[in-house]
Protein backbone atom coordinates (compact mmCIF):
# COMPACT_ATOMS: atom_id res chain seq x y z
CA UNK A 1 0.00 0.00 0.00
CA UNK A 2 1.75 3.31 -1.34
CA UNK A 3 2.37 6.00 2.11
CA UNK A 4 1.13 9.46 1.86
CA UNK A 5 4.75 10.30 0.41
CA UNK A 6 4.28 7.67 -2.68
CA UNK A 7 0.77 8.96 -3.45
CA UNK A 8 2.11 12.79 -3.62
CA UNK A 9 4.93 11.86 -5.74
CA UNK A 10 2.38 9.98 -7.60
CA UNK A 11 -0.01 12.76 -8.34
CA UNK A 12 2.99 14.94 -9.34
CA UNK A 13 3.93 12.47 -12.11
CA UNK A 14 0.39 11.12 -13.19
CA UNK A 15 -0.60 11.33 -16.72
CA UNK A 16 -3.72 13.85 -17.35
CA UNK A 17 -6.72 12.79 -16.01
CA UNK A 18 -5.51 10.77 -13.51
CA UNK A 19 -4.50 13.33 -10.88
CA UNK A 20 -8.30 13.48 -10.09
CA UNK A 21 -8.12 10.15 -9.37
CA UNK A 22 -4.65 10.44 -7.35
CA UNK A 23 -6.54 13.55 -5.51
CA UNK A 24 -9.67 11.56 -4.46
CA UNK A 25 -7.89 8.54 -3.50
CA UNK A 26 -5.48 10.52 -0.91
CA UNK A 27 -8.79 12.49 0.15
CA UNK A 28 -10.64 9.10 1.01
CA UNK A 29 -7.49 8.08 3.16
CA UNK A 30 -7.26 11.71 5.12
CA UNK A 31 -11.26 11.56 5.51
CA UNK A 32 -10.30 7.53 7.43
CA UNK A 33 -7.64 8.79 9.60
CA UNK A 34 -10.16 11.74 10.88
CA UNK A 35 -12.21 9.76 13.46
CA UNK A 36 -13.42 13.56 15.49
CA UNK A 37 -16.91 14.01 15.37
CA UNK A 38 -18.77 16.95 17.01
CA UNK A 39 -20.31 15.80 20.29
CA UNK A 40 -22.77 17.44 22.95
CA UNK A 41 -22.96 16.03 26.26
CA UNK A 42 -25.78 16.10 28.57
CA UNK A 43 -26.78 13.67 31.62
CA UNK A 44 -29.75 12.63 33.12
CA UNK A 45 -30.05 10.97 36.78
CA UNK A 46 -32.62 9.11 38.24
CA UNK A 47 -32.63 9.46 42.06
CA UNK A 48 -34.17 6.54 44.01
CA UNK A 49 -35.43 6.95 47.48
CA UNK A 50 -37.07 3.41 48.08
CA UNK A 51 -39.77 2.88 45.54
CA UNK A 52 -40.04 6.79 44.89
CA UNK A 53 -37.64 8.58 42.46
CA UNK A 54 -37.14 12.20 42.06
CA UNK A 55 -38.83 13.46 38.92
CA UNK A 56 -39.20 17.04 36.82
CA UNK A 57 -41.95 18.71 35.16
CA UNK A 58 -40.24 20.65 32.85
CA UNK A 59 -41.55 23.67 31.77
CA UNK A 60 -39.00 24.35 28.86
CA UNK A 61 -41.65 24.24 25.76
CA UNK A 62 -39.04 22.78 23.42
CA UNK A 63 -38.95 19.64 26.17
CA UNK A 64 -41.76 19.84 27.95
CA UNK A 65 -43.14 16.76 30.47
CA UNK A 66 -41.99 14.82 33.03
CA UNK A 67 -38.43 13.29 33.54
CA UNK A 68 -35.29 13.25 35.44
CA UNK A 69 -33.49 16.15 36.34
CA UNK A 70 -30.25 16.86 34.46
CA UNK A 71 -28.71 18.97 32.11
CA UNK A 72 -25.44 20.28 29.68
CA UNK A 73 -21.74 19.50 30.31
CA UNK A 74 -19.79 22.23 30.36
CA UNK A 75 -16.76 22.61 28.51
CA UNK A 76 -13.83 21.04 30.81
CA UNK A 77 -16.01 20.01 33.56
CA UNK A 78 -16.12 16.16 34.51
CA UNK A 79 -18.75 14.30 33.58
CA UNK A 80 -19.77 13.41 37.65
CA UNK A 81 -19.65 16.76 38.54
CA UNK A 82 -21.90 18.11 35.64
CA UNK A 83 -24.57 15.78 36.62
CA UNK A 84 -24.08 16.86 40.28
CA UNK A 85 -24.11 20.51 39.12
CA UNK A 86 -27.23 19.91 37.73
CA UNK A 87 -29.27 17.81 39.85
CA UNK A 88 -28.47 21.26 42.69
CA UNK A 89 -29.27 23.66 40.28
CA UNK A 90 -32.66 22.00 39.44
CA UNK A 91 -33.84 20.32 42.60
CA UNK A 92 -31.33 21.15 45.68
CA UNK A 93 -30.32 17.91 46.72
CA UNK A 94 -26.63 17.27 46.22
CA UNK A 95 -26.16 13.69 45.05
CA UNK A 96 -23.00 11.21 45.72
CA UNK A 97 -21.58 8.39 44.27
CA UNK A 98 -23.67 8.52 41.02
CA UNK A 99 -23.03 5.32 39.04
CA UNK A 100 -23.13 5.62 34.89
CA UNK A 101 -26.09 3.28 34.07
CA UNK A 102 -26.23 3.73 29.98
CA UNK A 103 -26.10 6.36 27.44
CA UNK A 104 -28.63 7.44 25.06
CA UNK A 105 -27.42 9.05 21.55
CA UNK A 106 -28.12 9.87 18.13
CA UNK A 107 -26.70 11.73 14.96
CA UNK A 108 -29.03 14.88 13.58
CA UNK A 109 -29.43 15.66 9.97
CA UNK A 110 -26.21 17.32 9.79
CA UNK A 111 -24.35 14.65 11.35
CA UNK A 112 -24.14 16.65 14.84
CA UNK A 113 -23.77 13.93 17.61
CA UNK A 114 -25.72 14.41 21.21
CA UNK A 115 -24.78 11.77 23.68
CA UNK A 116 -27.07 12.15 27.04
CA UNK A 117 -25.64 10.07 29.83
CA UNK A 118 -27.70 8.17 32.11
CA UNK A 119 -26.49 8.40 35.74
CA UNK A 120 -28.33 6.47 39.00
CA UNK A 121 -28.08 7.29 42.02
CA UNK A 122 -29.81 6.66 45.90
CA UNK A 123 -26.92 8.96 47.87
CA UNK A 124 -28.29 12.23 48.16
CA UNK A 125 -28.47 14.88 51.25
CA UNK A 126 -31.00 18.63 51.38
CA UNK A 127 -33.70 19.48 50.62
CA UNK A 128 -35.53 19.26 47.75
CA UNK A 129 -37.15 22.55 46.28
CA UNK A 130 -38.28 22.96 42.43
CA UNK A 131 -36.11 25.53 39.81
CA UNK A 132 -36.80 27.82 37.15
CA UNK A 133 -36.98 24.48 35.50
CA UNK A 134 -40.13 23.26 36.70
CA UNK A 135 -41.63 21.33 39.82
CA UNK A 136 -39.41 18.44 41.17
CA UNK A 137 -41.35 15.78 43.84
CA UNK A 138 -41.04 11.84 44.84
CA UNK A 139 -42.67 9.62 42.54
CA UNK A 140 -43.44 6.10 42.67
CA UNK A 141 -41.38 4.53 40.10
CA UNK A 142 -44.27 2.33 39.06
CA UNK A 143 -46.70 4.91 38.21
CA UNK A 144 -44.15 6.83 35.73
CA UNK A 145 -46.21 5.20 32.61
CA UNK A 146 -49.32 6.99 33.66
CA UNK A 147 -47.41 10.29 33.99
CA UNK A 148 -47.14 12.90 30.61
CA UNK A 149 -44.09 11.98 30.26
CA UNK A 150 -41.65 14.55 28.23
CA UNK A 151 -40.74 11.79 25.72
CA UNK A 152 -42.55 8.65 23.96
CA UNK A 153 -39.85 6.63 24.29
CA UNK A 154 -39.22 7.46 27.91
CA UNK A 155 -40.84 4.12 29.51
CA UNK A 156 -37.90 2.47 26.74
CA UNK A 157 -35.29 4.81 28.00
CA UNK A 158 -36.16 3.72 31.86
CA UNK A 159 -35.27 0.40 31.27
CA UNK A 160 -31.31 1.20 30.28
CA UNK A 161 -31.60 2.77 34.33
CA UNK A 162 -33.08 -0.47 35.56
CA UNK A 163 -31.68 -3.12 33.42
CA UNK A 164 -28.47 -3.99 34.22
CA UNK A 165 -27.86 -5.96 30.53
CA UNK A 166 -28.92 -3.09 28.62
CA UNK A 167 -26.67 -0.07 28.15
CA UNK A 168 -27.33 2.12 25.26
CA UNK A 169 -30.60 3.52 23.93
CA UNK A 170 -29.61 4.72 19.81
CA UNK A 171 -31.57 6.40 17.68
CA UNK A 172 -31.03 6.22 13.81
CA UNK A 173 -32.64 7.39 10.79
CA UNK A 174 -33.47 4.84 8.49
CA UNK A 175 -35.42 7.23 5.44
CA UNK A 176 -37.30 9.65 6.90
CA UNK A 177 -38.32 7.70 9.72
CA UNK A 178 -36.43 7.57 12.94
CA UNK A 179 -35.98 3.96 14.70
CA UNK A 180 -34.30 3.36 18.06
CA UNK A 181 -32.81 0.20 19.90
CA UNK A 182 -31.84 -0.70 22.95
CA UNK A 183 -28.37 -2.27 23.24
Amino acid sequence: MPTQVDLTSLLLSAPDGWQEVCIMIKYQRLLKMNRRETVEFVNMCMIQNGDKVLVQDRVNPDWPGITFPGGHVERGESFVDAVIREVKEETGLTISKPQLCGIKDWYDDEDYRYVILFYKTEHFTGELQSSDEGKVWWEDLENLPHLKLSTEDMSDMLRIFLEEDLSEFFYYKNGDDWLYELK
